[in-house]
């Protein structure tokens, strides 16, 4: 990287630093290290695209090691030099299980929604309930949306009914609709049908 060459942030990035309550020289100095992927730690060379002092850098450098946001990892050169090569890897792992976690807020907040579309109401606490222990106990939202679409299909409104549908699925091993597909492709049979009667079963808190 050189003098000239512009340092690119993205959001994300920005985010996620906000949270340390950095300096401007620690912020410049994680740019640049987020820019120059997979960086030596060259003091002159980052002093000059910088424009800072080596002494500021260094300071910059030994506070974001303390709150462990870099990581050093020595390696040896062509020369057989110990040369100390900076990661971002502590940082970046933020960004992705905060990546993570709004990605499973967004589908917990759509498939509600899509139960409302369904129902033609809003659920109540205990529908969220629910749905929620559905989502906990391991059920993917394909397979969910599936049982949904099996209770409408068969004109029953009701949480006990698909919770009765997931039970069955769920004893017969099925994870994913693929799954569903295959066992009704093996048995040669068509989509079973349940009936209305819900089982006095809680099968949401069976021990594993």
């Amino acid at each position: 990287m050189t003098k000239n060459q512009r340092l690119i942030i993205d959001s994300k990035f920005i985010k996620e630093t906000l949270k340390y309550d950095l300096s401007l020289n620690e912020f410049l100095l994680l740019v640049y290290f987020d820019n120059a992927f997979d960086a030596f730690f060259d003091v002159k060379l980052i002093s000059n695209v910088l424009e800072l002092t080596e002494e500021k850098i260094l300071e910059a450098y030994s506070s974001l090691l303390t709150k462990k946001i870099i990581k050093v990892e020595t390696i040896k050169n062509r020369e057989g030099k110990i040369e100390e090569k900076i990661s971002l890897d502590p940082l970046y792992q933020e960004v992705l299980i905060e990546e993570k976690k709004n990605k499973q807020k967004i589908e917990k907040e759509d498939i509600f929604s899509i139960f409302e579309t369904e129902f033609g109401r809003t659920l109540s606490g205990t529908d969220y309930e629910i749905i929620n222990a559905w989502i906990e106990k391991g059920f993917s939202e394909e397979l969910i949306k599936a049982a949904l679409k099996e209770a409408v299909y068969n004109g029953v409104y009701s949480l006990r009914y698909i919770d009765k549908i997931l039970f069955e699925w769920h004893r017969k091993g099925f994870k994913e609709v693929s799954d569903i597909k295959k066992y009704w492709q093996n048995n040669d049979s068509e989509i079973p049908k349940f009936e209305t009667k819900v089982l006095n079963f809680d099968w949401l808190n069976e021990s594993e």
